[in-house]
């Protein structure tokens, strides 16, 4: 059996086009990052390379934005998202995929329709809620939030995952002894962890990145997370594009770096989730 093989035209092509995808992909982070580090941001028009290197736009954020207060309000309001996602979801998504219960279809149904409802329609009820509750200007609040807007994806991805797991390796532990919270721990918990992998990264993103709920619910602004902190430094009149590009080089930051480390897992654990959909 003869395999064909690719002329250095053809290559060179498929080169050209990844080459081409790269700049169009990597591009506008170049951007951001050299205007953050050039002196003359304001004044740099359509220069591609910046006119020097200097941090003052950095250090600008964090004295005189008060960028690092929102950072780690983004990072308590993540990291609280990250763990009331990844818990809910996952005993809901064992509960839908292991037990039989009445309008348990009607259940899975409702979990697709939530999440094709746009978030914009969704502010203003939460928001009453919130104030009902007493939980806005909160951390708190805008974490529940973001975890009610994360549950779906997670419930559907995980229910992927827990329905993959052999019920007879659950059967193997019960005959063993062990309790269902024991089976759950040591058995079925290791098993579906890759998918913890990939809907936590969805939930992070989702807190870390949103922008209309926090703006909504938080007036004051040492509760502002790091996206709002962002549209402190467009005026009315004038925007200062040196901060602007530097907060946005820190927003950026943690997130590519979060994704090179655990890219391989979460490709992994969406295409694992969805097997059995």
């Amino acid at each position: 059996m003869s395999t064909r093989r690719s002329t250095p035209a053809a290559r060179f092509g498929l080169a050209t086009a990844v080459a081409a995808l790269l700049v169009f992909a990597l591009f506008p982070v170049y951007w951001m990052v050299s205007t953050a580090l050039d002196p003359k941001a304001l004044t740099r028009g359509s220069d591609l390379l910046p006119s020097g290197l200097s941090f003052e736009h950095f250090t600008f954020a964090f004295e005189k934005g008060n960028f690092g207060t929102y950072l780690l309000n983004s990072a308590i309001i993540g990291i609280g998202t990250i763990l009331g996602a990844a818990l809910l979801a996952l005993f809901a998504a064992v509960a839908v995929a292991r037990f039989k219960f009445r309008f348990r279809t009607s259940v899975l149904l409702m979990i697709l329709v939530v999440q094709m409802v746009p978030l914009e329609a969704l502010v203003i009820p939460l928001y009453l809620q919130m104030r009902d509750y007493d939980l806005l200007e909160s951390l708190l609040g805008l974490s529940i939030v973001y975890i009610a807007l994360s549950l779906p994806f997670a419930i559907w991805t995980l229910r992927g995952f827990v329905s993959t797991v052999p019920k007879e390796v659950e059967e193997a532990a019960y005959i063993d002894g062990a309790s269902w919270f024991r089976m759950f721990r040591s058995v079925l918990l290791p098993l579906v962890a890759p998918g913890l992998v990939a809907t936590s990264i969805f939930a992070f993103i989702t807190a870390w990145n949103e922008f209309v709920f926090a703006y909504t619910f938080m007036k004051s602004s040492d509760n502002y997370t790091a996206a709002v902190g962002i549209f402190q430094f467009f005026g009315e009149n004038s925007t200062a594009w040196g901060p602007v590009m530097a907060s946005s080089t820190l927003v950026t930051a943690p997130v590519m770096i979060f994704f090179i480390i655990v890219h391989r897992r979460l490709g992994s654990g969406l295409a694992a989730g969805a097997v059995k959909g």
